[in-house]
């Protein structure tokens, strides 16, 4: 019988780490806690760069700081180290002269991976690199599994995604997306508060699914004894705060979840930005969404002029508007003002290569069309406006056409950014909404609403006329850092479990 042969790179990632983990004999030997409980550092590698930009070549100071960080780099047996921090790198001059024996043996002992602590005054080697030249040194967390290999780094993407920590260690791009997605969800947080709005929060744990055409992911209590439903879309609670007259401007950055699809567009845990605002209707919302979005990009990238792919896209306002049906008609020009039953709809898209056989009414076939034939055609910002009555459940009938909506959707790049509604507050007409879709949900469509009783007692306690806009900020940091997969934007991206 033939013995199997050890796969090569595990078995040198496990020689790796039993001679790491001799370094942690060792350094017990020694009386070294090689996982301290703290370091008393003083300040960044950033702000050591900027402090002493002006240091020239070749001069050394007195001054005296502690850094901390990761070991990137090692060479000429450790007397020359590079430490990396949240704020970027620093170089250390480790020195036999400089540093006691004991200090010297362990130094041998650190290991490209380790997070160390470093004391010792500032200077600029003759090459120019401003160093800190080490008169103590601290093992912080002994690394026990080596970092990828410098020239080819962390390339498996499936890897990547899910050891996102390494990737963030070894590759820059990737801490500043995610620094830059925080720095766009702090500015939202500041245009809307700027603006009025109140910041609340609502419940993530939902006694039935609701806010959104979605298929909910579905949990059980044990005390109550009843299934419970992830939030789909905050949006039935926050207008239940708006018939509460909490305030007339509210908003919330909340996790959603759908029970749907994975693709570079989608994540089943996603994070969006829902609002509203009393005596506006969508039309103010157009325009809220074109500020808030071009004055984040012009405060964090210096422009509204952003290139994603191989597009420049200009997010300067006013943006573009084009009605769903005269997007259609452009695109495939099929005029659907003129048709009115769900079989001539299913027609007309037949004539164009569209299969809508499954589509149960008019809204739904439009919705198909526009999504193949209008949408890859959608680069610059546009607001596409007034949706069919039927796939929009949560919005007022148009006030000019009883067959549509106000509500939009914005797409930039082809996909949508932003929705928003002239919100529906009347109960009665909510109310035949619901019942439509739990009729479509009873015949098998399992991202059908139902009705909610509760959401429909507080809108006949009376709420008054609302614009609503949901923004998805995952699709906003996408855009703003030109990543081309939302799973590049959340940090740890639900991925299929794996089995070693």
């Amino acid at each position: 019988m033939t013995q199997q042969t050890t796969n090569e790179p595990n078995s040198a990632k496990e020689q790796i780490r039993q001679t790491r983990i001799q370094k942690l004999a060792d350094l017990a030997d020694k009386g070294v806690n090689p996982y301290p409980y703290s370091f008393d550092k003083d300040i960044n590698a950033a702000d050591l760069q900027e402090k002493y930009k002006s240091l020239e070549a070749g001069v050394e100071t007195e001054d005296v700081y502690s850094v901390a960080g990761r070991v990137m780099a090692i060479r000429n047996s450790g007397m020359f180290i590079d430490l990396m921090d949240a704020t970027g790198k620093i170089q250390i001059f480790s020195h036999k002269e400089n540093l006691s024996e004991d200090q010297l043996k362990i130094l041998k002992l650190i290991d490209i991976g380790d997070i160390a602590g470093f004391k010792g005054t500032i200077r600029r080697t003759p090459r120019g690199e401003l160093s800190i030249k080490a008169t103590s040194l601290k093992i912080l967390s002994k690394s026990l599994l080596p970092l990828p290999e410098k020239f080819h780094g962390l390339t498996d993407v499936e890897t990547r995604y899910r050891q996102r920590y390494v990737d963030m260690i070894v590759n820059e791009d990737v801490r500043k997306t995610f620094v830059l997605r925080s720095k766009i969800i702090q500015k939202i947080r500041e245009h809307l508060t700027k603006q009025g709005f109140l910041e609340v929060e609502t419940p993530m744990l939902h006694p039935q699914a609701g806010g959104a055409n979605a298929r909910p992911f579905i949990t059980h209590h044990n005390t109550l004894d009843m299934d419970m439903y992830l939030r789909i879309a905050p949006e039935l609670y926050l207008k239940r705060l708006m018939v509460g007259g909490l305030s007339e401007k509210i908003f919330e950055i909340n996790r959603s979840f759908r029970n749907e699809g994975i693709d570079i567009r989608h994540n089943p845990e996603f994070t969006m930005m829902e609002l509203y605002q009393a005596y506006v209707d969508y039309n103010e919302m157009m325009v809220l969404t074109e500020n808030l979005v071009s004055s984040i990009a012009q405060e964090l990238l210096g422009t509204m002029k952003i290139q994603y792919g191989e597009n420049e896209i200009d997010l300067t306002p006013p943006w573009d508007r084009k009605t769903m049906l005269g997007a259609i008609k452009e695109y495939t020009d099929i005029d659907f003002n003129n048709i009115f039953t769900v079989d001539e709809a299913k027609s007309k898209a037949k004539s164009i290569g569209i299969d809508a056989s499954e589509c149960e009414n008019w809204g739904q076939v439009l919705d198909l069309i526009f999504e193949e034939k209008v949408e890859p055609h959608l680069i610059q910002p546009v607001h596409i406006i007034d949706y069919p009555r039927d796939i929009s459940p949560l919005a007022k009938v148009h006030r000019d056409n009883e067959r549509l909506t106000e509500r939009f959707e914005t797409r930039v790049n082809g996909w949508e950014i932003a929705n928003a509604f002239s919100e529906l507050t009347d109960p009665i007409d909510q109310r035949m909404r619901f019942e439509a879709q739990a009729r479509a949900k009873a015949n098998g469509d399992e991202e059908a609403m139902e009705i909610d009783e509760d959401f429909i007692c507080a809108l006949e306690h009376g709420m008054p006329p609302a614009g609503g806009l949901g923004i998805g900020i995952d699709r906003i940091v996408m855009l703003l850092t030109n990543s081309p997969s939302i799973r590049d934007v959340i940090a740890f991206p639900t991925l299929k479990k794996k089995i070693n």
